[in-house]
Formats: structure tokens, C-alpha cells, sequence
């Protein structure tokens, strides 16, 4: 017999060793000795080494697990690459605060004992997260292509994955795909370092516009108002939120139809503060209705101003330090000094000179750098891009062609409208930790990429050589996963067997970042696409629907939920490190309100439940606790009912021998039936990545059809002094009940596993592990209808039953009379259900002597026999009453619409006519009890 109650912990513990140590996660586990199976394969979304389990990770960990699960049951050679991420900017931030804390910098160890010291921190902390997707149930290939010996899958700066980059950067070049040039990027100051458009948050801030004037050389000139009367200018007057880049300005632009300034195109203004003159020219880029409908063009400062400063051929004054500071190129007396101190400076410099017209508050969105919060500086800079038009273009065509399929499918215009008009795409990063570019320089400055040192020197025939300091963006390497992890580029089987995988399951937020790019390096270098179906989950939101940030004290950690923690600990562990403020607090604040007693421990079990059962095609999700506590609730009811079946069946007939007689009730055939309709729903739910139907179907089918019905009927059926009965009810429990485990195991592994060990025996059933046996399948030929409508009505008689006993206030157990059609197969299931002590037919004259409640159930009533109060009776009736009567006007109103009639399947209006004329029956018989009752009062 097992445990009283269960205990998630040591359950878990323990099945996940046996299982990793068994070998079940690999692929082809479950092939020995058979025939070749078809190939099933995920790519997890590899997580950045310096991570830890977040409740994004949890949720979408959750589901492609439950999918790897359930194609391993239904026999496919399941591989689920797993791997991290060596999060080149991430992780170097994550060593260089250790050094500081340590009052060193990077730049005293050295690159060579920097990258050392990074490999160090990695192999120490480096597993966390891959430990954490063990507790929450991961059945992931670890030992696949891990050179490591970790079982942490791979890692994107092992050798093997190395050398998968440098081939790749080495073709591109070749193919001139990839190239070096000077161009507009993202500089992060702080770090050092470009950063793309997509590591880059816009935040809405106020700040100031500033109108400046910049006089003409020839001194002040006709021209226009808005209105068209004329007026003199000193100069042309910008606006600029920047003033400190004015020192860079190449330019000043109009559009090239404003009636205010057509005449003035070629005049030359002076630069404030600065010792140039500048050009007026024409663009049409320009808003005329902004603003004075004049700007300045800073080419080397701006990415729109780029684009115009090209098109006329300006001069590209760079005026910034790397680490924003004024530059050489800027006037004297701000050189050296911070970007905001310039600012200060210049705009004071601007008043007392009498250049300033107008200082505003602006409402603007500002760039900030998503590793340091620091406002991005547009900065040109020589960096590596790679062409990505004719990418972009085979990227488009394979969604085009459904070649890849998106779910929800509206993801693919996400998709598609960022290729349509991607950008060439920079690749250099300015750090140490990474995948140095192999590229090479020689005295002269000549270029020579090549895949080791050797090679590069044998092409510089021998010249002394220096290789590029710059390490390749981390996306740079993710990217290829999909191929690099399959052994590209050898051509391996595994790139046969697995390639394309089945599906990707990710966040919206990096369809840009690595769903794009992944399909276009994989279609460039292996002629197929990555994946054939992008599954883009939902992201997890508090209960509330609010973001969960630190900052706001609303996060949850995944194993909290899993092991439990008290509202002490958790109180520490969100104000961590805070100082007294407002800000720790608000999050004091939070934690008190939302977890006043801590988390419970609910098990991995039930927060993958919540999470299953969460998953739907809506952008966000929100989680909240009570779910968990639910599926929690729904684990302790599947045990309680496993209890139950063991009591009753260990040592016992559970009819396996075929030679002795077995009879099935209609209760026993209806259960088998609704078994059939589950199985097809929640494989349906799993084919359709519609998780929370097939989350539902289990749910609903072992809480409401299993344990609060069938269940309960058996007990009575295992009363039944025919020993063919008893086998019956008794093999129908087992064998309903170990297939209903395998239905869910896909979501709810732990438990499944451990109550399966026990129950499948008594149903013939033998294996190691539940993981390796097949998938429920449906059987149509055992839907029962019959069997189902006669439930359907023992399920009606047993709830009127419980409600006249629960609108009488009776607990104890009382003889009820029935009249009309015959239930007499029905009876005593519901007298055990309702607690009655008895329930006798009796004629229609016999019924309507006494004034008791009663409950019509299609063409029969049903009434206790007990004393009524008539008035109350008379309230009771009218409430009936006038509950039938909306019922009926609402059916009534379904079937006056045409449009449902025609529309609808056939059977569904019958079901609708059938039940009009159900309650048209029930509100006659209900209006004469109450004509009665009247009568005799």
C-alpha cells in the first residue's frame, strides 16, 4: 500500500535520479531491440550561463517537456537538445563586479587570465540553472553534445561549438556577406562596447527642447511666418533635446518645398560656439509643421541624421570619447568633460552668448542599454556586419511557403514585418568574453579571415600579424544552434535525424533576436529550415497582470513554489542587498500583502499543472498562487483515489485471466467511454500546442468523471455478491486508472510514476517506467452513447436527490418515492449516492398525496417522503418555475436564429429542440404541483 498522503519532495527526488541514471532522457532510449522509430526533437532555448531559473524559464521549460513526454510515449526518438549560453556581455559583467570587489579591473589581469578566471567562475556556477530544470522535471538529453562531462548539454563556447562559429564567420566572408566598415551603432558607454538595436529599451523620460539660432554669415535675411507675412532672421533656428552635439553638427535642414526657407538653401550659417560655418541644404526627411521646420544634421551622432549627412555628403564629426566623454574634435574649453556636464556647459555658454531662444519641457523616449540602463550614444566606430538582405529575403519565402508555421499564427506578421525591413546586421562586440573574430591584420592594415592563426599566416605569406581584439555578438553563436548542436560542420547522422527539429518554444520577445536569425543561418548553411513549427508562449505575469520585476517585489522563484518558504525567509530573500528606502519598502509592502504566511510547498507536480493548464494563445498569463494550490489539491485527490483502487484490487481479481467471466456495468462501459473522448482531447490539445485543453481534459476526466463519480459507483458495484461483477468493477478501476495515469504523466511526471509502479501491475500492464510506455490512444469503437445518456440521467436523479435533501436541511438518510418511467436500473445507485434509505416507484395518484418538494428528471419526478411546510413549497416551486421559464426563452431564442440553425451541426440543434422539449415537459409538471398546492391551501 502507499503512503498515506503524498509527499511531493521525496517523490521527486528520488524518480528523477532513477530515471537520468537509467538513461530514459536520451534519445533512443526506448528504441533497443526495435525497430527504427521517427525522429522528435526540441532545441531548447538555451539560457544564459549566469542565469537562474525564472518563472519564464518554469513555464516554458513546462510545456516543452510535456511535448518531449508525450512523443516519447508515442514512440518517437525524442531528443531534447538542452545547452547554455555563454552570454558574452552578461557573463563578463558578472566576473568584472567580482574583480571589483576584489578592487582589481579586467584590464590588470590581462585578456588571457580574465578569459581564465571567466572558465573558472563557469565551471563553478555555471550548472545552476541546468540543476533547477532537474527539480522542476526537465527530461532533457544532458549528456548530448556535452564535451564537458557536466550533463549540461553543450555550451556554446566548448570546442566543438567554437569551431561551428569560425567556419561559419570564415564562409560568410568569403561569400561577402561579411564585412568591416565604419558605421552608425549603439555604443554603451560603461561597457565599452556596440550593442544592437535589439539589446537597446526605449523609456519614455521628460526632458528639454532646446531652440537654438545659428546667425547667417551674410547677416539676417528675408523671409516668411507660418502665416506668410514677412520677417527678418538672425539665422536659421533649430530644436534639439541634445544640445551637446550641436559641437558635431554638419548641417542645417529644411524641408526642400517650405515656402519659409526654399530661397535660403546654400546660405551658410555659423556653428555657436564653435569656429565653422555650416551649410543650409534641403531634405526631405524634414517635418515642416515641427517645430521651427528646421534641424540640424549631426551624421556621426544620429541615425537619422546618418542617412541625411551620406545623402549630402557632410562631414562625420565624431565628438565623443568611447566613454562619452568631449573629445579633441570638440571646442577647448569642453574637452574631457562627461556628455550631461557638456550639456550644462554648452547650454549655459549658448544663453550668455544670446544663441538660445527656448528652453522646454519635452516628453521623449530615450535609448537605454538593456545590461546597464545607460542612455546608448549613436557612435561611429569601425565594426564587422553581416549583408542581410538576400538572408532576409529566404527567411521571408519559408514562412511564405509554410515551410515554418507560427502558433498562435498572427506571430509570423511580427516576424515578417521586422525582416521586411531588417538592417545589416553588427556582429563586433568591444569585450573579452566571447568568440574572438578570426580575423587577422597585418602592418598595412590588410584583412585576413581564416579559421586558425596558421592559416591566416600562411596567407599573409609570413608578414607579422595582429589578431581583431573584438569577440562576435553572443546571437552570433545562438544562432547556429540548431545545426552546431547536431555536429555541423561534419555531416553527422544526428543532422540528418534531427534536423529540422519539430518545434521551437519561445518568448515574442526574441522572435528578432534568434527566432529569425536561426532560420536564415540554418537555411543559408544546411539548405533546411531549423524547425518546422514556432510555438510563441505567453508571458508570465503576477495576478494581478502586472510585469513581475525585482523592483516591484512581485517575482516568484519557481522552486519556491516547488519546496515552499516561510514569509521570513522570503521577506530576505526579495530585499536582498536594499538599503532602508522607498524603494525597499514598497517591496516589504508587497511580500506582506500578497504572502503574509510564506509560500506552501505545492510540488513540481502541481506548478506544472498550473503552468499546463495556463497555456493558451494569449500574449500574457497571469499567475496566481490559488491555481497551484488547486493543482495541488488535484494531486492529493489522485492519490487518495489510487489509495482507494489498491485497497480494493491489491491481492485481489482484477479480472487478468481471461478465462474467468468478467460482467461491465453501464456505469463501467460509460467510464470507458469518457476515457475514449479524454485520450482524444488531450492528444488533440498536445498536437494543437493548445496545453491548457489538453491540461483540462485531464483535469476534468480523473477529478469530475473518475474520483467524484465512478469512484464512488464502484464501491457499491464491489458490494455486488456476483464475484463477475466485483471483476469487472475491479478491472475497470485498474485498467481506467493506469491509462488515465499515462494520459497524464506527459504534465504531472512525479506522481504518475509513482502511483503507476503500483497500479499497473494489477493491470497486466509490465515496464521500468511509466515515461517509456505508449501513449493513450483513442478507441472510437468503445465510445458508449447509451451508456453515457444513461449516466447523464443517474447523474440528474443523484443531484435533485442532494438538493431537495440539502433544501430541506435533511443529513440523515430517508426513503424517497419516484413516478413515472421505469429508473428501477438506476435506483440504487442513486440511493447510495443521495443517501436515501430507500426509493420506491409509486403511482402518479399516490405521488401528489403529499405537498413535499419534488424534482422532475426528464419524464419522471422524484419526492422524499417527509412533512412540508406548503408555503415554503410555494416559494420553492416559483423559483423553479421561473428558472425553467428563462431557460426556455433562452433555447428558444438559439433556435429562432436562423443563422444557428443553419450553421450549426445538425446534432447539435436536435440537442437544442430536445431540450425545449425537455423544460417545456418539466415547467407543466412544476405548474401543476403549484395549481395543487394553491388548491389546498
Amino acid at each position: 500500500m502507499i503512503d498515506k498522503s503524498f509527499s511531493p519532495a521525496a517523490v521527486e527526488e528520488r524518480w528523477y535520479q532513477r530515471w537520468e541514471s537509467a538513461g530514459y532522457f536520451k534519445a533512443g532510449a526506448q528504441q533497443e531491440g526495435k525497430e527504427q522509430r521517427p525522429s522528435y526533437c526540441i532545441q531548447l532555448p538555451p539560457p544564459n550561463v549566469t542565469g537562474t531559473l525564472h518563472m519564464g524559464h518554469a513555464f516554458q521549460q513546462t510545456l516543452m517537456d510535456a511535448l518531449i513526454r508525450y512523443q516519447r510515449m508515442r514512440g518517437r526518438n525524442a531528443n531534447w537538445v538542452v545547452g547554455t549560453d555563454h552570454a558574452g556581455i552578461a557573463t563578463q559583467i558578472v566576473v568584472e563586479r567580482q574583480l571589483e570587489a576584489e578592487g582589481k579591473t579586467r584590464h590588470d589581469l590581462g585578456r588571457e587570465k580574465f578569459i581564465e578566471r571567466v572558465w573558472q567562475w563557469k565551471q563553478q556556477s555555471g550548472s545552476t540553472i541546468t540543476r533547477q530544470m532537474r527539480r522542476l522535471g526537465a527530461s532533457a538529453n544532458w549528456d548530448y553534445a556535452d564535451t564537458e562531462g557536466q550533463k549540461a548539454g553543450y555550451f556554446t563556447m566548448d570546442a566543438k561549438m567554437s569551431r561551428a562559429v569560425v567556419e561559419v564567420f570564415v564562409q560568410l566572408f568569403e561569400q561577402k556577406l561579411i564585412y568591416r566598415g565604419k558605421r552608425l551603432v549603439n555604443w554603451d558607454p560603461v561597457l565599452g562596447t556596440a550593442v544592437s538595436d535589439l539589446e537597446v529599451d526605449t523609456e519614455e523620460t521628460l526632458g528639454t527642447m532646446w531652440q537654438i539660432v545659428y546667425p547667417f554669415v551674410d547677416g539676417p535675411q528675408p523671409s516668411q511666418d507660418k502665416e506668410g507675412k514677412p520677417i527678418k532672421l538672425r539665422g536659421m533656428t533649430i530644436a534639439t533635446t541634445r544640445p551637446e552635439t550641436m559641437l558635431a553638427d554638419g548641417a542645417v535642414a529644411v524641408h526642400p518645398e517650405d515656402p519659409r526657407y526654399r530661397h535660403l538653401l546654400g546660405k551658410r550659417v555659423i556653428l555657436p560656439l564653435c569656429d565653422r560655418t555650416i551649410p543650409v541644404v534641403a531634405d526631405a526627411m524634414v517635418e515642416r509643421e515641427f517645430g521651427t521646420g528646421c534641424v540640424k544634421i549631426t551624421g556621426a551622432h544620429d541615425f537619422n541624421d546618418y542617412g541625411a549627412a551620406l545623402r549630402h555628403n557632410l562631414p562625420m564629426i565624431v565628438i565623443f570619447t568611447l566613454d562619452a566623454k568631449i573629445n579633441q574634435n570638440g571646442p577647448k574649453q569642453f574637452q574631457g568633460m562627461d556628455r550631461y556636464v557638456a550639456r550644462k556647459a554648452v547650454v549655459a555658454q549658448l544663453e550668455r552668448e544670446n544663441f538660445l531662444v527656448a528652453a522646454e519641457p519635452h516628453k521623449m523616449m530615450v535609448p537605454k542599454s538593456g545590461r546597464t540602463g545607460v542612455v546608448v550614444e549613436p557612435m561611429l566606430t569601425d565594426q564587422w556586419f553581416v549583408k542581410m538582405d538576400s538572408l532576409a529575403k529566404d527567411g521571408l519565402g519559408v514562412v511564405a511557403r509554410g515551410e515554418v508555421k507560427f502558433f498562435p499564427e498572427h506571430w509570423a506578421k511580427t516576424y515578417n514585418e521586422w525582416l521586411g525591413n531588417i538592417q545589416d546586421w553588427c556582429i563586433s562586440r568591444q569585450i573579452w568574453w566571447g568568440h574572438q573574430i578570426p580575423a587577422w591584420y597585418d602592418d598595412q592594415g590588410n584583412i585576413y579571415v581564416a579559421r586558425s592563426e596558421k592559416e591566416a599566416s600562411e596567407k599573409a605569406q609570413g608578414r607579422k600579424l595582429e589578431r581583431d581584439p573584438d569577440v562576435l555578438d553572443t546571437w552570433f553563436s545562438s544562432q547556429l544552434v540548431p545545426f552546431s548542436s547536431l555536429g555541423w560542420p561534419d555531416k553527422t547522422p544526428d543532422l540528418e535525424k534531427f534536423l529540422p527539429s519539430d518545434v521551437l518554444v519561445t518568448g515574442n520577445d526574441i522572435i528578432f533576436f534568434w527566432v529569425a536569425r536561426m532560420i536564415m543561418a540554418t537555411r543559408h548553411f544546411t539548405g533546411k529550415v531549423p524547425f518546422r513549427h514556432v510555438y510563441i508562449n505567453a508571458i508570465v505575469r503576477d495576478a494581478e497582470g502586472e510585469k513581475m520585476s525585482k523592483s516591484k517585489g512581485n517575482t516568484i522563484d519557481p522552486l519556491d513554489l516547488i519546496d515552499g518558504i516561510t514569509y521570513e525567509k522570503l521577506l530576505e530573500k526579495s530585499t536582498l542587498g536594499l538599503l532602508k528606502g522607498e524603494h525597499r519598502e514598497r517591496i516589504e509592502k508587497y511580500v506582506k500583502s500578497h504572502y503574509p504566511d510564506g509560500i506552501p510547498a505545492f510540488g513540481a507536480d502541481a506548478v506544472r499543472f498550473t503552468f499546463a493548464s495556463l497555456a493558451s494563445f494569449a500574449i500574457t498569463l497571469n499567475f496566481d498562487l490559488s491555481r497551484c494550490e488547486g493543482y495541488r489539491n488535484f494531486c492529493n485527490k489522485l492519490w487518495n483515489a489510487t489509495r482507494f483502487v489498491l485497497m480494493n484490487a491489491e491481492g485481489k481479481d482484477t479480472g487478468t485471466d481471461e478465462s474467468k467471466p468478467v460482467k461491465l456495468s453501464f456505469v463501467d462501459k460509460w467510464i470507458v467511454s469518457r476515457l475514449q473522448r479524454t485520450e482524444a482531447e488531450a492528444a488533440q490539445g498536445f498536437d494543437e500546442y493548445r496545453f491548457d485543453n489538453a491540461a483540462g481534459a485531464v483535469y476534468r476526466f480523473v477529478w469530475d468523471e473518475y474520483c467524484d463519480w465512478y469512484v464512488e459507483l464502484a464501491k457499491l458495484q464491489l458490494q455486488d455478491p456476483d464475484e463477475a461483477v466485483q471483476r469487472g468493477t475491479r478491472r475497470t478501476l485498474v485498467r481506467v486508472l493506469e491509462t488515465a495515469l499515462r494520459l497524464a504523466h506527459p504534465i504531472i511526471p512525479f506522481i504518475t510514476e509513482e502511483l503507476w509502479q503500483r497500479v499497473a501491475p494489477l493491470a497486466g500492464k509490465k515496464g521500468e517506467t511509466i515515461m517509456l510506455q505508449p501513449y493513450p490512444k483513442s478507441q472510437p469503437e468503445k465510445i458508449d452513447e447509451q451508456a453515457e445518456r444513461e449516466v447523464a440521467t443517474l447523474k440528474e436523479w443523484t443531484v435533485a436527490a442532494r438538493n431537495l435533501k440539502g433544501e430541506a436541511k435533511i443529513i440523515e438518510r430517508v426513503e424517497a418515492i419516484v413516478s413515472g418511467p421505469d429508473i428501477g436500473l438506476l435506483i440504487p445507485y442513486v440511493a447510495a449516492l443521495a443517501r436515501l434509505s430507500a426509493i420506491s416507484p409509486v403511482s402518479e395518484d399516490q405521488f401528489n398525496k403529499t405537498d413535499a418538494s419534488f424534482a422532475v428528471v426528464g419524464g419522471a419526478k422524484l419526492k422524499l417522503k417527509i412533512e412540508v411546510d406548503p408555503a415554503a413549497e410555494r416559494e420553492r416551486l416559483a423559483k423553479e418555475i421561473a428558472r425553467i421559464e428563462a431557460q426556455i426563452a433562452q433555447t428558444e431564442g438559439k433556435l429562432a436564429n436562423q443563422s444557428f440553425v443553419q450553421r450549426a451541426p445538425a446534432k447539435v440543434v436536435e440537442e437544442f429542440r430536445a431540450r425545449l422539449a425537455e423544460s417545456r415537459s418539466t415547467l407543466t409538471k412544476l405548474k401543476e404541483q403549484q395549481d395543487k398546492i394553491t388548491a389546498r391551501a
